[in-house]
């Protein structure tokens, strides 16, 4: 039985080739979806965002391509290509595309 079953295994991948970056748009694909573990792909279109909201766990977010400016709590980070920041569980936060971007967002929930 394979725990993450959306994409291929034993293989090289390129996350970027597994979501597209759409103009004017908010792509996600779900890799893994558990009660305590998601893993998702996003891409953010240049000067889209993804308002407001909070996890119930843990979030770390990676930059795969692009820019992006993500609030926290109130205070803004500016992240690019090959970096990552991790959100703490209940924090209010927000994602802005400066220039478009392609995500990896894990989310880690308590039991």
């Amino acid at each position: 039985m394979s725990l993450i079953n959306k994409i291929d295994h034993a293989k090289v991948l390129d996350l970027t080739e597994q979501i597209p970056l759409d103009d004017d748009q908010v792509n996600s694909r779900t890799l893994v979806q558990r009660d305590d573990l998601s893993m998702t792909l996003f891409s953010v279109a240049t000067d889209q965002e993804i308002g407001g909201h909070s996890a119930q766990g843990d979030a770390m977010v990676n930059i795969l391509s692009g820019e992006a400016e993500i609030t926290i709590e109130g205070t803004i980070y500016h992240l690019t290509a090959g970096q990552s920041i991790v959100i703490p569980k209940d924090a209010r936060h927000a994602l802005y595309a400066v220039q478009g971007f392609q995500m990896l967002l894990v989310v880690v929930k308590p039991d």
